[in-house]
């Protein structure tokens, strides 16, 4: 593993022309005909690179988490970018998701001088990568989820040479579909509820037979889908008023319920159990971040609905050719095994590889030695490859 190097940091500012029909985010995104980005490039000060790992998760931004600083102190050049949605995902599609990604890619080819660009798609971002990537290589998109215009077939998305899946989900509405309460019956009041349903204060306690687990799927898709019914009749309800109005807020009460969370013999793993990332589940539950907890009508379609969404990195990851690498932390307490191992058993690229971090949870809170062997691992692949 190469030595530790001082890192600085600078910002990247990306901006580029786009038309919208409404705004979308405050500011200028969809009003003034442009999109403005901001990210921030880590560097390891007086080690030279023409490789840079580019770091992008659609919701928020990744230079203060401990992974990429980490991979900089080791000698990597790191580029964390922001979405026009970043820290808001209310109003979020995934298409231009991707779009902002392309503008990244290719400014850290253009404007930054890297020969090389390698996607790190952690956590959140693993999908979107994917999904990116595949996009990249044999770009088919249009038009969104939703049936609004945009091309994505005529943006040249630029592509990576190489891919790293390192405790990441295979999407959004998958993960919504895992984690969604289905005991809820109102969705206008949270406190409506089946309770042989409700994890938290229902009679059915861990471990869960494999009937109630079953059971308990089948309605968790019920209630995606039951939403996402309601979604596309209320769009097309406000095209059909032909008013000025397109676009409609909802909030989403209690999707942080996956058995998983509660019954370690479930996907078993080294994980905490009656916790996950968030902390106490049922307090996570219903709280202010707890997934699709506010969202658009169109968000919901594209990063959301299971049956809509086009960022799904199963889906995707048979399309992208680079090199693969799929790291699994196994004491994960966000990204369930069955997903990195989901990926790599998709993937039909012949450079692929598999690891796991023994112990290693989502974060690698209070465990620097696997957060260091997470970087070696990254370090020692990308090595083998000359990137």
């Amino acid at each position: 593993m190469p030595g530790s190097f001082d890192i600085r940091r600078e910002p990247v500012i990306v901006s580029f022309e786009e038309k919208s029909a409404f705004t979308e985010v405050y500011g200028f995104v969809g009003s003034q005909g442009k999109v403005f980005l901001e990210g921030q490039r880590i560097l390891p000060v007086g080690c030279d690179s023409d490789t840079v790992l580019v770091f992008m998760h659609p919701a928020t931004t990744l230079n203060l988490m401990p992974l990429p600083a980490a991979l900089a102190r080791a000698g990597r050049h790191i580029l964390c970018c922001g979405s026009r949605f970043a820290k808001n995902d209310t109003p979020l599609i995934m298409e231009k998701v991707a779009a902002d990604l392309g503008a990244y890619i290719r400014y850290a080819r253009e404007e930054l001088g890297y020969d090389k660009v390698v996607l790190c798609g952690w956590s959140g971002g693993g999908s979107l990568s994917t999904f990116y990537q595949a996009q990249a290589e044999r770009t088919t998109i249009t038009e969104t989820p939703a049936g609004d215009p945009y091309d994505l077939t005529a943006m040249d998305l630029p592509q990576a040479d190489a891919l790293m899946f390192v405790a990441a989900h295979i999407g959004r509405a998958h993960t919504l579909s895992e984690w969604i309460d289905p005991s809820v019956i109102d969705e206008s009041d949270p406190d409506v509820r089946d309770p042989d349903l409700d994890l938290y204060a229902g009679p059915v306690k861990p471990p869960y037979s494999a009937a109630f687990v079953d059971a308990f799927r089948t309605a968790q898709l019920a209630r995606v889908r039951r939403i996402t019914d309601r979604v596309l009749e209320q769009i097309e309800a406000l095209k059909r008023s032909g008013g000025g109005e397109i676009e409609r807020g909802f909030i989403t009460h209690r999707t942080m319920a996956d058995p998983r969370f509660l019954d370690p013999t479930l996907e078993p793993n080294g994980r905490k159990p009656q916790w996950c990332y968030m902390g106490n589940p049922a307090t996570a539950n219903n709280g202010p971040v707890g997934l699709a907890r506010f969202s658009m009508l169109r968000a919901w379609l594209s990063q959301w609905s299971l049956d809509h969404t086009n960022a799904d990195a199963l889906r995707a990851i048979p399309e992208v050719t680079v090199p693969l690498l799929v790291v699994e932390n196994e004491a994960d307490d966000a990204v369930p095994p069955s997903h990195p191992r989901g990926v790599f058993a998709a993937a039909r690229m012949q450079d692929k590889t598999y690891q796991v971090i023994e112990g290693a949870t989502h974060y690698y809170k209070d465990q620097p030695e696997h957060e260091a062997e997470a970087v070696a691992l990254l370090d020692r692949w990308l090595s083998e490859r000359n990137l």
